[in-house]
């Protein structure tokens, strides 16, 4: 991963551990179950911005790297992963 999507990752990720924390103290305080689903909703979403910055900083660094290094077995095994990924992703 390139230090600036790890860098941008990881304040994503601190911002959603923060929202689950409030989805914590949420629950904890009795709150309107709609507005803790509603919290979660959004935990959800943050959470799918995370994962499809990653799979397209791993398309355009990794398996594009594979491709342009004309690797044929390399790009076979990036394309494979990278279909099972995106399945697993889509469950």
């Amino acid at each position: 991963m390139r230090d600036a999507v790890k860098k941008s990752v990881a304040a994503r990720l601190r911002r959603i551990e923060g929202q689950v924390g409030g989805l914590c103290r949420m629950v904890e305080g009795d709150r309107y179950c709609v507005d803790v689903l509603t919290q979660i909703s959004a935990v959800r979403a943050a959470l799918h911005k995370v994962e499809a910055e990653i799979l397209r900083d791993h398309v355009a660094h990794c398996v594009a790297g594979a491709f342009a290094a004309g690797d044929i077995p390399d790009q076979r095994r990036k394309v494979e992963e990278l279909v099972e990924t995106i399945g697993r992703m889509t469950r």
